[in-house]
């Protein structure tokens, strides 16, 4: 069994991916979903621009990367915390894209209401600062997420075999 993990920027298609993984019969987490992330506020309450953060639940993803199961299992997300689980993973695959085209896609998706504001708009426009280099220097393969959605879940299936 192989685990992977696809991280990536909000917009590049890290849901539509693992849900056409999931019809082929890999295992897949979502994140994203409820139970698998805990907000953890940040401990100076009075810094309005970083109330705090989501991060994966300890314990849930340590418990869900110690299952043995014959299928290869598909995780999803991007939390800060996430690296902590890289030795975890045969696989830390970043999908990646211009910042235009993320907007773009949130601006347009109906399946995730995140990134519609300016606030969330401007959120994704820093973490492309900050964060993807971050992700781009932790990853183990990086997949042009601009390409039909078929060719990358192609690539990422054969990431499992």
């Amino acid at each position: 069994m192989k685990r992977v993990l696809i991280t990536g920027m909000s917009g590049t298609g890290k849901s539509s991916a693992l849900e056409r993984l999931a019809t082929f019969g890999h295992r897949v987490v979502d994140t994203d979903d409820p139970g698998w992330r805990r907000y953890h506020p940040y401990p100076h309450p009075s810094d309005e621009a970083h109330r705090g953060e989501w991060l994966w639940a300890e314990d849930r993803m340590t418990a869900l990367l110690d299952e043995d199961d014959d299928r290869s299992l598909f995780v999803q997300g991007c939390v800060r915390n996430q690296g902590r689980w890289y030795d975890r993973f045969d696989a830390v695959v970043l999908l990646s894209a211009p910042l235009d085209v993320l907007l773009e896609r949130v601006a347009r998706r109906t399946t995730n209401p995140y990134g519609k504001t300016d606030v969330e708009r401007a959120m994704i426009a820093a973490d492309f600062a900050e964060v993807l280099p971050l992700l781009r220097a932790g990853c183990t393969h990086e997949l042009d997420a601009t390409r039909p959605l078929d060719d990358v879940v192609s690539d990422l299936a054969a990431l499992a075999r």
